[in-house]
């Protein structure tokens, strides 16, 4: 599978963002986030421009180690709505742009050990994305997501529980247990146990359990933003390998 060039990347990241941005600017910042449990709105947002910040400021300082959320320079939103909206805006702007100031290809610490400092920029893309559609879901919108960011979300977010460790002692998938993506807009997404941890590739492999769906429906599934049983999926196999790796990948 394919992923965003770097470029697509950047674009993407700033226009999703933006998206999420309008979304806040014309709701209630008090609305609930039932997909967030104890969220509304407002910490959503504040969470999101936060998280910007912090990997802005990680790169910035060339770090190798793990950054407290509570030391991020400009880590709360103005209390005006004008302040707080431009401040969500110019965060995933400040993310490229210390890239840029510390080069894309310097290794910097990320929670699956160091990795050149562009990798936060597809890192916060597809945190804002998944929030975005948070929100929709919250406003009883339709989410809606270009393919190929939707398709690059969900291979980002299976490489992710790829890192070897990660803390775990009990396996992501059971030895003989896999599971098939199949995306009908395009997208093959298999995924297999490798230890305490899964692998995964884009071939379209025999498996103990297949969904299929387009691909922004499967990246809500694996990020347990819908259900199994959502109509828009069509699942077979054993339900039970699906629901024990969902539980066992939040996002």
């Amino acid at each position: 599978m394919s992923q965003l060039g770097p470029d697509a990347v950047r674009s993407a990241l700033i226009s999703e963002n933006d998206l999420l941005a309008d979304l806040a600017q014309t709701s209630d910042p008090e609305t609930p986030i039932p997909t967030c449990p104890g969220w509304t709105l407002a910490n959503l947002t504040t969470h999101v421009g936060r998280g910007h910040r912090w990997a802005a400021a990680m790169v910035a300082d060339h770090a190798t180690d793990y950054l407290d959320t509570k030391a991020v320079p400009d880590g709360r939103p103005p209390r005006d709505a004008e302040g707080a909206d431009r401040w969500l805006r110019d965060s995933a702007q400040l993310v490229l742009d210390n890239v840029d100031g510390t080069g894309a290809g310097v290794p910097i610490w990320t929670f699956t050990g160091p990795r050149p400092a562009q990798w936060w920029i597809r890192r916060r893309l597809h945190e804002a994305t998944v929030h975005r559609a948070d929100v929709l879901l919250a406003l009883g919108h339709e989410v809606t997501m270009d393919h190929d960011i939707a398709a690059d979300g969900l291979s980002e977010w299976l490489t992710l529980w790829q890192t070897p460790g990660r803390g775990r002692s009990d396996a992501l998938l059971a030895e003989g247990h896999t599971v098939h993506l199949h995306g009908t807009d395009g997208g093959e997404w298999s995924i297999r146990p490798a230890g305490a941890m899964i692998d995964w590739d884009d071939n379209n492999s025999d498996a103990a359990v297949e969904v299929s769906g387009t691909a922004l429906d499967l990246l809500l599934m694996m990020t347990r933003r819908i259900g199994t049983d959502d109509p828009r999926l069509t699942t077979s196999g054993d339900h039970a390998v699906l629901s024990d790796l969902l539980a066992k990948t939040p996002f």
